[in-house]
């Protein structure tokens, strides 16, 4: 968390707003955030997972554009710099995502440098929260994440950013790092089956081929 928090107050975009969300953690967030003091803005709330702490942390942000950022997963210094940039630059754009590169487990110095570097060997999806800036009226029009998902509501919101008809733009760039380890969320198959997540993009696909149709 220390790290994570650490990368965004080094963002070289100015100003931000820093909230934390406590999703009834167990393994003292809420001293490492104490070491912070003013600069970030820390919430609580009892364990109800990730959908539910992003839409508090929605409800409480202030600002017009939105960013997340997963306890485990880091941001390059011009994340937000090279975002904002684009939603200057292209009038109309609604949400924008960074390549994510990923690394393994806590990190040292030497695997800090490694994955700074701007060519990195394996590349995953854009379409993680962490690697992603998107504007309140898209946010607003979509509206929250789904509570009733405690793995998958990023997917999920994703598609409905897809159908909303949302304008997207990636990045060519790595800008965020995503960590993983054997206690991530995502690897944990019994929170919800696999069944109920493909059913939910088959949804999505629906919806979006009804909205072609009607286009036509």
């Amino acid at each position: 968390l220390g790290e994570a928090i650490d990368s965004v107050l080094v963002q070289t975009y100015r100003p931000i707003e820093v909230i934390v969300v406590d999703d009834g953690s167990t393994d003292g967030t809420a001293k490492i955030v104490k070491s912070y003091r003013d600069k970030i803005n820390y919430l609580w709330q009892a364990n109800s997972g990730p959908g539910a702490a992003r839409n508090l942390g929605i409800s409480t942000a202030k600002g017009a554009y939105l960013a997340f950022l997963d306890a485990d997963d880091l941001w390059h210094p011009e994340k937000l710099a090279a975002q904002i940039a684009r939603f200057r630059d292209r009038p109309g754009l609604d949400m924008c995502l960074t390549r994510v590169k990923p690394f393994m487990t806590r990190i040292s110095p030497e695997i800090q440098r490694d994955i700074l570097e701007e060519d990195p060997v394996i590349v995953i999806t854009p379409y993680m929260t962490s690697s992603t800036l998107v504007g309140r009226s898209l946010v607003d029009r979509v509206g929250p994440f789904n509570l009733d998902l405690r793995l998958g509501e990023d997917t999920d919101w994703f598609l409905r950013v897809s159908n909303s008809g949302g304008v997207i733009e990636i990045v060519p760039q790595v800008l965020a790092y995503k960590r993983f380890h054997d206690s991530n969320l995502t690897g944990d198959s019994n929170i919800v089956s696999q069944d109920e997540l493909l059913g939910r993009v088959k949804k999505s696909l629906d919806e979006r081929r009804t909205r072609i149709g009607k286009n036509k």
